[in-house]
């Protein structure tokens, strides 16, 4: 289905050009990441109360190549449900193994060109489903990735202090890796959601090309998909409108687990950064009016049509629940939402974080 090396080489033909540096500032770049992200380990555990001693999760400093390489990796991993059960209808369908050839390859370039366009604004990773990662004892389930070129790229831009800047980068990224390490049963839970997610994929050509004809149609005329009722189409990425009810409750709670990921990382990088990074309000305030109106018009049209938009609000709705929860019960109350996937909050709980809380400190029962 996807010719994987032809996605890297692809990605890699088009991705452009770093910042120019000097072989000694690279140098200087990669050890001073290195550096603030063992100390950021620290600072996280401190703010946060949670435990991660005794995980030695890897860190890599990586160029937009590398970044390229440990995704394509990523998915070969996380994508394994799908490509299996398409290989299995497509041994029902007459002709569909001469055509498979001609489909990877074109596959393969789709998801070259898109790693091309997203390895040049990814300043960090925590890589969840790394392949072959965190199943050595003490070894924590991922690997963190920090991408020097683009952090260079993006405290130049905004004019920042550089070491302020790699350190508030570090800290976001470092918190991720604290909730995965700090809370063994969440890479597995978020995984299941994933494979239940995959496992409804359309793989029959005439159901997919129905939706596909909807979710134009759709675009077009500015109604929603069947069975979701949440404000207009124009909000949804052509990703969203092509997916199966079935689906659509899945994402919901994807969504909400990784709007509180995202929160979580953003309320923590700011709770911590006016104890040890002097400038982090003006770092704050600059990249987010950089999130807010990307690079360009061609960047805009992308970020929609690919659902980026959505992530970019899950920082913001997600550190909003945080910062609420944690303003009522404190944080080792707010802690209770690691204790189980039962107590993570929904989608409408992120909107509503007093629901979440009056759900798990108050005597409301849990939704079904």
């Amino acid at each position: 289905m996807i010719d994987w090396d032809l996605a890297v080489s692809t990605a890699n033909r088009l991705v452009r050009p770093g910042p120019e540096v000097s072989r000694d500032e690279a140098r200087a770049v990669v050890a001073e990441l290195r550096a603030h992200a063992t100390e950021s380990e620290g600072h996280v555990r401190s703010f946060t109360g949670l435990d991660t001693r005794g995980n030695d999760t890897p860190v890599l400093i990586v160029d937009r190549g590398g970044w390229v390489r440990a995704n394509v990796q990523g998915f070969r991993h996380v994508l394994r449900p799908l490509l299996d059960k398409v290989n299995e209808r497509r041994d029902t369908i007459p002709g569909a193994n001469a055509l498979s050839g001609v489909g990877s390859k074109v596959t393969g370039l789709e998801l070259g060109t898109l790693l091309s366009f997203l390895s040049a604004r990814v300043l960090g990773q925590y890589e969840t489903f790394a392949p072959g990662v965190g199943t050595t004892p003490g070894v924590g389930p991922g690997r963190l990735l920090l991408v020097a070129p683009n952090i260079v790229q993006v405290e130049r831009e905004l004019d920042v202090d550089p070491t302020d800047f790699r350190l508030w980068v570090c800290m976001h990224e470092e918190t991720h890796r604290t909730q995965f390490t700090a809370v063994p049963w969440l890479r597995d839970h978020l995984e299941q959601e994933v494979h239940a997610f995959l496992t409804e994929t359309e793989v029959d050509p005439s159901a997919m090309m129905r939706r596909f004809r909807e979710a134009a149609q759709a675009l077009v005329t500015g109604r929603r998909g069947e069975g979701d009722d949440e404000g207009r189409s124009g909000d949804n990425s052509l990703v969203e409108l092509v997916q199966t009810p079935v689906q659509r409750e899945i994402l919901h709670r994807i969504t909400a687990v990784m709007s509180l990921l995202e929160g979580h990382a953003d309320y923590v990088m700011d709770g911590v950064g006016p104890q040890v990074i002097p400038t982090v309000a003006e770092i704050r305030e600059k990249f987010q009016q950089r999130r807010a109106r990307g690079t360009g018009r061609v960047d805009l049209a992308l970020r929609k049509l690919l659902g980026m938009d959505a992530k970019l609000r899950q920082y913001r709705d997600g550190e909003r629940f945080v910062r609420t929860v944690v303003d009522q019960v404190g944080m080792s109350g707010f802690n209770r939402v690691w204790t189980s996937p039962n107590t993570l909050p929904t989608r409408g709980e992120i909107a509503d974080p007093q629901t979440w809380v009056d759900r798990v400190h108050g005597t409301r029962s849990a939704p079904s």
